[in-house]
């Protein structure tokens, strides 16, 4: 039996999964837990990925997230290498942490997102446990072992999270709708509803019946396939209102380097590496086309130069701020 295809397309909502190898655990402590947190924030800010919602189980991980870039493998790829790589070195291992590639399911936003974000923050009341069930709700609404706590509290929230997207559904973010979904997810606890992941086995689509025939409509055969993986980066160029080139001569210029000396390799590293964030991010291409724009460079180096570029920021406020100065006036140019 085959299995699923990787659907992707700009701004595609999917239900992400990996499970330890062999159901092994993957968080021995709670900072094995911040630590993943922590490479999952840089990941998604690295890819421009949204997180909607999230939980972390000891031998698995469930994630709600949506790409604008219609780049989902690229993503996972780059975070799963990253806490693997991280968790291995604390515990002095080697080898592969996860079973096998992850899992998603394509979600219809329009009929399953929100029953998506509630299986996955009611997902820990599953495991046994011989708390009574209003001690394990009580538990849920402050372990920050899912995103749930920052949907009921601003102090909880954390910044890589888009809560707004969910809250949505029940008006925005006001206190009101804060409570209206609180309540929703506190129904799916009495009622102990069934997962809604169950809908896309097979398909790998999670959806109404007439959101998941369009869906295989264009992947329907190889053709079909060909054809749309050729119209991905069509659908990136209609986004591309810099001209990759263009972007280029005009960063160049910002910080005053010759653009001759920012694509040679080697050269200008941090004022490189700012530029292929701007690259990625204004431009919308992806990182193969960016390793070839300076120097023929592999797709690897340009994404870990971003990753080191992104840990800089973090510990450099002033970094950030002109990261900040430079995308504002690249795009008002």
């Amino acid at each position: 039996m085959s299995r699923p295809l990787r659907i992707q397309y700009p701004h595609a909502y999917y239900h992400v999964t990996c499970r330890g190898n062999e159901r092994r655990v993957i968080f021995r402590s709670l900072d094995d837990r911040k630590d993943f947190l922590q490479l999952l924030g840089r990941s998604l800010n690295i890819f421009d990925v949204q997180l909607l919602s999230y939980a972390l189980m000891p031998n698995h991980f469930h994630l709600l997230i949506c790409t604008p870039k219609g780049n989902l493998s690229e993503f996972m790829r780059h975070f799963n290498i990253s806490y693997t790589g991280s968790f291995n070195r604390k515990y002095n291992r080697t080898g592969h942490l996860y079973q096998g590639r992850y899992k998603a399911f394509l979600i219809d936003e329009d009929n399953y997102l929100l029953e998506v974000s509630r299986y996955i923050h009611l997902n820990p009341l599953r495991m046994k446990s011989q708390k009574t069930v209003e001690q394990r709700w009580r538990d849920l609404m402050m372990n920050e072992s899912t995103s749930f706590p920052g949907y009921l509290h601003l102090k909880d929230r954390k910044t890589f999270v888009h809560y707004k997207t969910i809250l949505a559904y029940f008006g925005g973010d006001r206190r009101k709708s804060i409570n209206e979904h609180k309540t929703f997810v506190a129904e799916g606890m009495e009622r102990d509803m069934s997962s809604p992941l169950e809908k896309g086995k097979g398909t790998g689509i999670v959806g109404s019946d007439d959101f998941i025939e369009t869906i295989k409509e264009k992947f329907r055969n190889d053709e079909s396939r060909k054809r749309l993986s050729q119209e991905q980066p069509a659908l990136r160029a209609l986004e591309k209102q810099i001209k990759p080139d263009d972007l280029i001569d005009r960063y160049a210029k910002l910080v005053k380097v010759n653009p001759v000396e920012l694509a040679k390799k080697g050269k200008q590293s941090l004022q490189r590496a700012m530029l292929m964030e701007m690259l990625y991010r204004i431009c919308n291409i992806t990182q193969p086309e960016i390793g070839k724009l300076l120097g023929g460079i592999d797709y690897s180096a340009v994404s870990q130069a971003r990753k080191r570029l992104q840990i800089k920021i973090e510990k450099e406020p002033e970094l950030a701020k002109k990261m900040i100065q430079i995308q504002n006036a690249l795009k008002c140019q």
